[in-house]
């Protein structure tokens, strides 16, 4: 595998694939099926908030596009099941400055993705924190960390980070330790705009991590 994407995820680079997944509900879609695994349009869509006949269509637009797949092919069409084609995706904006169609693309889908993720925080702590026994609390919770440094450090931070998940994202469901449950790493890298403190003698480089322990 690529050391690139050391996850396995679908690499997407044609901006018509781009603009295919830069909807609220292919979104969801895809959601589901990755942590659910295989299901009709009937069984998605109380989930992604559309109609069994209009999330049908919306999977189907998603597997011209490679995306989605049938899961179980057979003669009886009315219980097609789907499957995600890889446990992520992943894309960036063309390097090639002239691409416009691919940047626009790339920038829509990746405002999608912010605003179909920007309410989860707040969902797990006010619905899902309060549930969860001490153990887990304690290493829950957010890390807010400023860094200075250049694109090609924070290039190295990130396949650094991807690196020591990759054992856990890829490995066989058969070798995960007793009480293993599902964890949300999300990771939000925001580059400041050039008004920052660039040489970093306004404001010293720092973290924080809130969490809650019992």
């Amino acid at each position: 595998m690529d050391s690139s994407n050391r996850l396995g995820d679908i690499e997407i680079t044609d901006p018509q694939a781009m603009r295919a997944l830069a909807h609220p509900v292919r979104l969801a879609i895809l959601d589901h099926l990755r942590r659910n695994g295989p299901a009709t349009a009937t069984e998605l869509a109380p989930d992604v908030g559309a109609t069994p006949s209009v999330t049908s269509w919306h999977l189907r637009h998603l597997a011209g596009f490679g995306l989605v797949r049938d899961s179980e092919p057979g003669p009886d069409r009315r219980r097609r099941r789907w499957e995600a084609v890889a446990r992520g995706f992943r894309f960036e904006e063309p390097r090639n400055p002239a691409d416009e169609e691919g940047r626009t693309a790339a920038r829509e889908l990746s405002r999608q993705m912010f605003l179909r993720y920007a309410d989860a925080p707040a969902h797990w702590a006010a619905e899902v924190e309060p549930g969860l026994d001490p153990a887990w609390r304690r290493s829950a919770g957010l890390a807010h960390t400023r860094v200075m440094v250049s694109a090609e450090e924070l290039a190295a931070i990130e396949d650094g980070i991807e690196r020591v998940l990759a054992p856990y994202v890829t490995r066989d469901p058969a070798d995960r330790p007793a009480g293993s449950r599902g964890v949300r790493l999300m990771r939000y890298v925001l580059p400041e705009g050039d008004g920052g403190q660039r040489d970093g003698r306004d404001e010293e480089p720092g973290g924080e991590r809130a969490g809650r322990s019992s």
